[in-house]
């Protein structure tokens, strides 16, 4: 059986069982099957009929052929390849969105572009998944297509064989905390995203400030954004001890 590709990226170079791979004659996927059952913008159906050569299934994760129990939330994982056009082209966030949303499986999506590379051209990787973030009870919950670093094609890789995995549900949360955080653990992976993002927000702050404190004048004001600073740098450090 010849397997799905997308560009050089298949699932046996993604690091996933033989056993989930796609055969390449029941891969591709054609473009308007994801524009023919909802509303989508011009400018989202520009993109993928511009930005996207290709859409390939590479990989079906489900409980039968992998070896996990079956999961409540998230019932298989579909492994998507987004062949990009042109040149250092970035991951299509609108596009993973659209599909994304037209499931209910957990979906990752494999992004393979040409890029610029010491004088030639390399073919590189960078994944991407649509996750809900983090939301107190009672709030309204919100997704988000969060996206990997790059990386040269026949580097990106999948771990598939976290010890503490052991559901389809668990895999799940496994591959986004790779895809977000660049580590396998599927354990609190909300409560970790939360603080992350908790992170990066005072780290903003941080930085505002030191700029107010660095322009202001006035020396009530200058004390006043400074005790702000403090505080905020105290509680980055708490946060980035834990």
């Amino acid at each position: 059986m010849t397997i799905a590709s997308c560009g050089s990226v298949s699932a046996i170079t993604l690091g996933l069982p033989n056993s989930t791979a796609i055969p390449a004659e029941k891969a591709t996927l054609p473009k308007g099957l994801f524009v023919a059952k909802i509303p989508v913008s011009a400018k989202t159906k520009q993109q993928l009929a511009n930005d996207i050569e290709t859409i390939t299934m590479l990989s079906l994760l489900q409980s039968r052929n992998i070896g996990l129990a079956a999961g409540t939330r998230v019932p298989e994982i579909l492994v998507i390849g987004l062949r990009l056009h042109g040149l250092n082209a970035p991951v299509p966030t609108d596009i993973v969105e659209l599909i994304a949303m037209q499931r209910k499986s957990g979906m990752l999506f494999v992004c393979v572009r040409d890029a610029d590379f010491e004088g030639t051209t390399r073919q590189e990787c960078a994944f991407a998944v649509r996750r809900a973030l983090p939301a107190r009870a009672g709030h309204t919950t919100t997704s988000k297509v969060f996206i990997s670093e790059w990386k040269p094609a026949g580097e990106a890789t999948l771990d598939v064989s976290d010890p503490t995995v052991e559901s389809v549900d668990a895999l799940w949360e496994s591959l986004c905390s790779q895809v977000i955080l660049d580590d396998p653990s599927p354990i609190d992976l909300n409560a970790r995203l939360a603080r992350r993002m908790q992170i990066a927000q005072l780290t903003a702050q941080v930085d505002k400030l030191t700029r107010d404190h660095q322009r202001a004048k006035n020396p009530e004001q200058r004390n006043e954004i400074y005790a702000k600073l403090h505080k905020t740098k105290r509680q980055l450090e708490e946060l980035q001890g834990q």
